[in-house]
């Protein structure tokens, strides 16, 4: 083959275009722009699409596994909306209602623990009420303290006795006042 040209070709030739057998060098180039964009984007695209779980990294576990889920149904599945409820969900804050509730049952059973071991009442009802003394709810336990009303308006916390068959009445039966 000959090195000439062709009479018809310009003299002047770009220097993309390459004598046969050469190296193309633009088209190389383009190749490795084209391939180092591609895995730029797909870093980006992950990137972005990890943006609820990091948000959500800081929140309980049960918010971030759940932004976790959403995440990863929207990833495989390409449903957008899952990936908006992920990063709502993980903007949002759940609200913590087990912390106060746990605390609050801690609390009474420490009440009740501390009731359980309250003294005995060091008189009975009629007997405090024949001197005069008040009765208070720390003379008895719990579950032995009624509010009884006077007749005259007043009222005091009487520990109950528990029922037995002797003060029982009849239920045909009225009670006197």
């Amino acid at each position: 083959m000959s090195e000439a040209m062709h009479p018809l070709a310009p003299h002047h030739l770009p220097g993309f275009i390459v004598a046969p057998g050469e190296t193309d060098v633009l088209f190389t180039g383009s190749v490795i722009f084209i391939i180092a964009l591609l895995m730029m984007l797909g870093s980006l695209y992950f990137w972005l699409h990890s943006l609820p779980e990091r948000i959500a990294h800081g929140a309980s576990q049960v918010q971030f596994q759940l932004v976790a889920v959403l995440a990863l149904l929207a990833l495989f599945t390409h449903i957008n909306v899952f990936w908006v409820a992920a990063l709502l969900l993980a903007i949002v804050p759940i609200p913590d209602f087990w912390t106060p509730l746990s605390t609050m049952a801690e609390s009474l059973a420490r009440m009740a623990a501390d009731r359980r071991q309250a003294p005995a009442p060091a008189a009975s009802a009629p007997e405090a009420i024949a001197a005069g003394s008040p009765l208070s709810v720390n003379d008895a336990p719990l579950s032995q303290v009624r509010v009884v009303e006077l007749t005259d308006g007043k009222a005091f916390e009487a520990p109950s006795a528990p029922p037995d068959d002797q003060h029982r009445v009849p239920a045909n039966e009225e009670r006197r006042p």
